[in-house]
């Protein structure tokens, strides 16, 4: 997933995540409750990486059960299923763009509006692995996270120094 554009619908992006977490689903056998489901949903709310006591204040909200456990095992299944990635710099979650197959998360975080973009390059992943190997170390698990400014924020910038 890139950044989105200007003309990005957002709504599509939603229904479409949100489709195919619960065809995912269907294929692993895994149970997408209704709380599961509005957890996801809210992630995919925006752009942003979302925290577990934000998910918990909306949960709340909306009469969902409020409490860290309900929030932290629907976190647990998400992550499980590849549905959602962990931001460890922000301690926060981002719905994943490729629940169908597993791969390494790589993280463009934007400085200036917190917008947060995946990416999969099989690239950056082999070199990370090879250097690693080279160090006798065996890789478990990988995920990068770089952060700079997106395009928009970039563009924003450019402006404001003309």
């Amino acid at each position: 997933m890139a950044f989105p554009s200007a003309h990005h619908n957002h709504g599509d992006c939603v229904a479409h995540a949100l489709s195919a977490a619960e065809a995912h689903c269907r294929v692993s056998g895994g149970r997408l409750t209704p709380v599961r489901h509005r957890v996801l949903e809210l992630i995919w709310g925006s752009h942003r990486p979302v925290g577990a006591y934000a998910l918990l204040e909306a949960l709340g909200r909306e009469g969902f059960p409020a409490a860290p456990p309900t929030v932290y095992r629907a976190l647990d299944f998400l992550l499980a299923q590849g549905l959602v990635h962990r931001i460890e710099r922000l301690d926060a979650f981002v719905g994943c763009s490729h629940p169908d197959r597993v791969h390494c998360g790589q993280f463009l975080l934007c400085a200036g509006c917190g917008a947060a973009a995946e990416l999969d390059d099989p690239m950056i992943r082999d070199a990370l692995t090879a250097g690693a190997e080279r160090a006798g170390f065996q890789v478990a698990r990988q995920t990068v996270e770089i952060e700079g400014l997106c395009p928009d924020c970039r563009a924003d910038e450019e402006k404001t120094a003309s």
